[in-house]
């Protein structure tokens, strides 16, 4: 018994801590959905102070819900940045883990340039992004597109060709802050930087493969794809769950690309709009936080119940 009582003892401070880290701010955020908080009431000056006089009770939350206008838009955006960044770090990760996997000269400085992106910050990756790449003047986007543009021109002074390639349009660079497209940006950035996340866990995963099996599937004339589908894809089936559940609790509380790349400009999540509220009105700020944390316990018991799943298979 005393074995026991020591490591629990010793344990306790920072279980202690550990909850009042994660329960003082959730507690905080309650209280203020249910209560009028506004930094800047000229209307109303007892709105600036959290106090109990002003209690709301569910208003805060109808407003997020009915009358916020961009509420709705940031969970289907939500939702489709992050499932969008799931399918490209899982596809794109077991496709180079699986070449890097194999022996060729130079694999040791491979591996590092593809796990390299990983440590790079958010801000700095959006903005080497936005400026360096996708940017439609000075970008290798608009310089791809001027140089397509040259050889299309080019090839109009051919004799025949030339009347087919006449017909072709002057390419345009694809502008990636405009409203429509600054999501795709947004994903692309993302995919590129947590990718190599993927890649580092599906090669360590790879490396502990039955080479035995593949082995004896290839001496019965199975092909590539079918040892892929048949063996690989399945050893790498707790991997593949355990990256989407993490990736998805960071992929949530994307900000920082978002306000690089639009300002929120027609691409905005729950924290993005969370943000914005926060600047003024405190309280559909804090109701806003409670349906991102609604939504994220409900998109993380799926993907714990997915992972759980795959790991009793």
């Amino acid at each position: 018994m005393a074995n026991r009582s020591l490591p629990r003892l010793l344990q306790t401070p920072a279980v202690i801590l550990l909850l009042l880290w994660m329960l003082v701010p959730l507690s905080m955020t309650l209280y203020f959905s249910f209560i009028r908080y506004v930094l800047n009431s000229t209307r109303r000056p007892e709105w600036t102070s959290p106090s109990l006089s002003n209690w709301r009770g569910f208003g805060n939350y109808e407003y997020v819900l009915f009358n916020a206008k961009d509420f709705w838009f940031a969970i289907q955006n939500s939702v489709f940045i992050v499932s969008s960044i799931l399918v490209g770090t899982v596809v794109l990760g077991l496709i180079l883990a699986m070449l890097v996997n194999r022996t060729f000269p130079g694999r040791g400085i491979v591996r590092v340039l593809l796990i390299s992106p990983f440590f790079v910050m958010p801000a700095v990756n959006a903005v080497l992004w936005i400026n360096m790449i996708l940017d439609p003047v000075l970008g290798l986007n608009g310089i791809a597109v001027a140089g397509l543009n040259n050889i299309v021109d080019g090839l109009r002074d051919f004799p025949v060709l030339g009347q087919f390639f006449s017909m072709w349009p002057k390419f345009e660079p694809i502008s990636f802050r405009a409203t429509q497209t600054s999501a795709y940006a947004v994903i692309m950035m993302v995919t590129w930087q947590w990718t190599p996340f993927a890649i580092l866990i599906f090669m360590t995963s790879l490396q502990s493969e039955d080479e035995s099996q593949k082995e004896a599937a290839i001496l019965d004339g199975a092909n590539a794809w079918s040892r892929f589908r048949n063996l690989t894809l399945p050893h790498l089936a707790r991997p593949i769950a355990i990256v989407v559940m993490i990736q998805s609790i960071f992929h949530l509380s994307l900000y920082a690309e978002i306000e690089i790349v639009s300002r929120g400009n027609g691409n905005k999540n729950l924290p993005y709009l969370i943000g914005e509220f926060s600047s003024n009105n405190i309280g559909a700020a804090s109701a806003t936080g409670i349906f991102a944390v609604i939504l994220a316990n409900i998109i993380a018991i799926f993907l714990l119940r997915m992972v759980g799943k795959t790991l009793m298979d």
